[in-house]
């Protein structure tokens, strides 16, 4: 896959919006849960959909599945899938599926972006085919008919304000939460992880497999960890590429409260870059030593508090909140770097003017943000009390003051009408032993600590693949990834040889 932003979307309320569904409406048929592979394959209407850029051969269809898998006759809606036919045909061992990040991202979409490097991998070992989850792209959608100012990522994501208040985040998720309410119906209630574990699997019989294969990244991997629950007996070969900890009793929410502590741990990189005397010819370098970044850049975004900075986008100022948004954002990946240092430099400037990245510049799609807030709202109860979000932010602000609290904020699933169907599916080490995790172990969104209790969980079931690279995304990542993660990735896919251990990059990986 070419970069990490055309693979991985971010996890946890940090979504960019996602781009339009590659799908058009076509006919469609049911397909029962208990239905025969070779009567499933039927559902399935394929047609051309490639994109410049992406596999030639990619192809689309809709796949009806149950609104409520509690009434499989009931209401249909429509799930959009994709696919790419392997060009090896007499090297074809099965079939791999692509689970994307999230929640809200496109799996039709990453096809189009990174399906060429990722069959070059496979070597034609493997149809690549991956679907739009509920709520997304070409697949039926929900609005909560959220205003535009509630739909901007720095609002819609929850930052207290510069003296620690949380008070207008609590306004606006309470009016968020109410909205949806209001306008999402069904439809919104089902965006959950469970259901869209259920929906792949209705995709596997429509596509005649007895098994997939499965390569997940961030969100993704707790997607494929809970259909590798759900329905081991059609699992091949499943990778996990970025994990968060899967505990059922707090899920998305405790993937958002890890953010503040991840983003600490993976801050020295930026510095390092960001005081190395190689920026000074580009106009990037932001202090002479690494150890001077981190507090240059609180010194920007407190005066930022104080006086926001009108920039390029008319009416969307560069305020200290907005700074640390793109902060969390950028340390996604490397490539990134340059974006946000000549963003703390333009601030600097009085005589500049801030440019801003998309993603903090422009409100997200209504649909979009209906189901990013729907499945983290949907998946696991998150506490009301006001007064709880109150001292878990002071605290987080005074431990991690990189993140302002964020972490710890109040959320629309505070107030959020519908309680979870169920509880979350728990990740056990029962089940075979099929699971490839790569994790690097500097990451600002799926920390290394946290991927360590997916590893627990999953007991024997899996080996661990640790990279020693910060960013989000260790396969195929951003400057080529890291040469031994990809061996490993792509061995184990392809030969299945998997480490017979844990093992670290860049130390060789010892098949068994």
């Amino acid at each position: 896959m070419p970069t990490y932003t055309s693979r991985t979307l971010l996890i946890a309320l940090s979504a960019a919006a996602v781009a339009t569904g590659l799908t058009g409406a076509t006919a469609t048929a049911a397909t029962s849960a208990s239905a025969p592979a070779s009567t499933a394959s039927r559902a399935l209407t394929w047609r051309p959909c490639a994109v410049s850029g992406g596999p030639a051969g990619q192809e689309c269809a809709d796949l009806s599945v149950p609104l409520d898998y509690a009434a499989p006759a009931g209401r249909q809606v429509t799930v959009a899938v994709t696919r790419v036919r392997s060009d090896r045909p007499e090297a074809r061992r099965g079939t791999l599926l692509v689970v994307p990040g999230g929640p809200g991202g496109s799996g039709v979409q990453e096809v189009g972006q990174s399906g060429n490097a990722l069959l070059k991998e496979m070597a034609g070992a493997y149809d690549i085919v991956s679907l739009d989850p509920r709520g997304v792209g070409g697949s039926t959608k929900a609005s909560c008919e959220l205003p535009a100012s509630q739909r901007y990522l720095v609002n819609l994501r929850s930052w207290p304000a510069p003296d620690g208040s949380i008070k207008e985040d609590v306004a606006t998720s309470r009016a968020v939460a109410e909205a949806c309410g209001r306008h999402g119906g069904p439809v919104l209630d089902s965006f959950t992880t469970d259901n869209e574990a259920r929906d792949i699997d209705r995709f596997r019989q429509a596509l005649g497999e007895e098994k997939l294969s499965a390569y997940g990244v961030s969100y993704g991997t707790y997607v494929t960890a809970v259909y590798a629950q759900k329905y081991p007996q059609h699992t091949d070969r499943l990778v996990l590429d970025s994990s968060g900890d899967p505990d059922p009793t707090r899920v998305e929410r405790g993937w958002l409260a890890n953010m503040s502590r991840a983003a600490a741990d993976r801050f020295p990189d930026f510095a390092a870059w960001a005081a190395d005397p190689a920026r000074e010819s580009e106009g990037l370098r932001l202090a002479q030593r690494p150890q001077d970044v981190e507090p240059l850049f609180l010194d920007v975004a407190a005066k930022l508090d104080r006086a926001p900075r009108e920039t390029t986008t008319e009416g969307v100022p560069l305020t200290g909140n907005v700074l640390r948004q793109v902060l969390q954002n950028d340390l996604y990946s490397d490539d990134s770097f340059p974006q946000l240092a000549a963003l703390i430099k333009a601030a600097q400037d009085p005589k500049d003017k801030p440019v801003l990245p998309g993603f903090v510049a422009q409100p997200m799609p209504d649909e979009d943000a209906a189901v990013v807030v729907a499945v983290l709202c949907n998946d696991v109860r998150w506490p009301g009390s006001v007064a709880s979000y109150e001292r878990a932010v002071a605290a987080d602000r005074a431990r991690y003051p990189l993140t302002g609290g964020m972490a710890a904020d109040i959320t629309p699933c505070a107030f959020w009408k519908h309680a979870p169907a169920a509880k979350p599916t728990r990740i056990t080490a029962e089940g075979p032993s099929n699971v490839l995790m790569v994790q690097n172990l500097r990451d600002p969104a799926t920390p290394y600590f946290g991927a360590l209790k997916m590893r627990e969980a999953l007991g024997d079931r899996a080996r661990l693949v640790t990279v020693d690279h910060g960013g989000h995304g260790a396969y195929l990542g951003d400057g080529g990834g890291d040469a031994c993660a990809d061996r490993a990735v792509t061995g184990f896919l392809t030969t299945g040889s998997r480490p017979s251990r844990d093992a670290s990059c860049p130390a060789t990986v010892a098949a068994r």
